[in-house]
């Protein structure tokens, strides 16, 4: 027979019985990332419009033949997803409940997407969306063409995604003052200048000196496609190619160059220093940089974004 005792300890235990609110999770995670994780939540929005982020938490990273794989577990306040990155996709876990074979259908899809658009992802966050969709139409555009006056559509298209490139460019990255600027189509000359802010020093030269010849042959390449009588769908898939390489090469110069300068954390001197993009920055959206291992940022006006929960 129990105590009255016994029976005020048994009555005074509580059991847990049911699950913490999704949005109240972040409180209790001690090891976050809040500018990747907002990276995140961003994605799962802009994919799934009709859905708010409530929990962003990655929960596991993996490397396979050298590509490194992060993988987030996101709750919104319809459904559950996995995210999975390099190149980022999202997947329903109604649909993938098995993380390991949503990691491996999504490596393999990635292959068959990198095989067939090059290095150009569409899906990640950037200021670049318009060179981009130009360039799909250059794309487009030549899997469907037949006749030359098709293949010389595909140079004008390559022109203009190289010309939009230089204008995304000339936003983001600080000229010094008095210089003498090019014409707004001059891609070669802003070519110019913009590597040699971007590459700046000796020890660079070599890389300068590559992305400018690069980007002047890519050029010359498509002006020439576009006015020949001698176009051919083999030279088109070239000079396309080649113009997808320098779009390319000039989004990682901008992006992985700051990192670079900022060299360490001034904090923590970690060199885990990422960039990432933020549309809501004005006049456009802008890059700023993190710290991957203390809470350090240089995000203009507040400390920097925080995920949703």
């Amino acid at each position: 027979m129990q105590t009255s005792d016994q029976l005020k300890t048994e009555s005074d235990c509580v059991v847990h019985d049911h699950p913490v609110p999704a949005n109240e999770l972040g409180r209790y995670s001690v090891d976050r990332d809040p500018h990747s994780e907002h990276d995140i939540a961003s994605y799962v929005e802009g994919q799934a419009r009709e859905e708010t982020v409530l929990h962003v938490e990655r929960v596991k990273r993996e490397v396979v033949l050298g590509d490194v794989y992060d993988i987030w577990d996101v709750t919104t306040d319809k459904d559950r997803w996995w995210v999975i990155t390099n190149l980022t996709n999202l997947y329903s876990q109604k649909y993938f409940p098995s993380l390991d074979y949503t990691l491996s259908f999504h490596i393999g899809l990635m292959a068959r997407m990198r095989s067939r658009s090059g290095s150009i992802d569409p899906n990640e966050p950037t200021p670049f969306d318009e060179v981009i969709r130009r360039a799909d139409q250059a794309e487009a555009r030549l899997g469907a063409a037949v006749e030359v006056e098709d293949f010389q559509a595909v140079g004008m298209l390559l022109r203009e995604s190289l010309i939009s490139l230089v204008q995304a460019l000339r936003r983001r990255v600080p000229l010094q003052e008095p210089i003498e600027k090019p014409k707004d189509a001059d891609f070669v000359g802003w070519s110019e200048l913009l590597m040699n802010e971007l590459c700046a020093g000796g020890s660079n030269k070599e890389l300068r000196q590559h992305l400018k010849n690069t980007a002047k042959e890519s050029w010359q390449l498509a002006n020439w496609l576009t006015h020949t009588r001698s176009a051919t769908k083999t030279a088109s898939s070239i000079a396309k190619n080649s113009c997808q390489n320098i779009i390319g090469h000039y989004i990682q110069i901008l992006e992985g160059g700051r990192s670079d300068k900022i060299g360490t954390c001034p904090v923590c001197k970690s060199s885990d220093i990422r960039t990432h993009f933020d549309i809501a920055i004005p006049p456009d959206g802008s890059y700023y940089s993190s710290c991957g291992v203390c809470d350090w940022t240089d995000h203009s006006g507040h400390a920097g974004p925080e995920a949703e929960g």
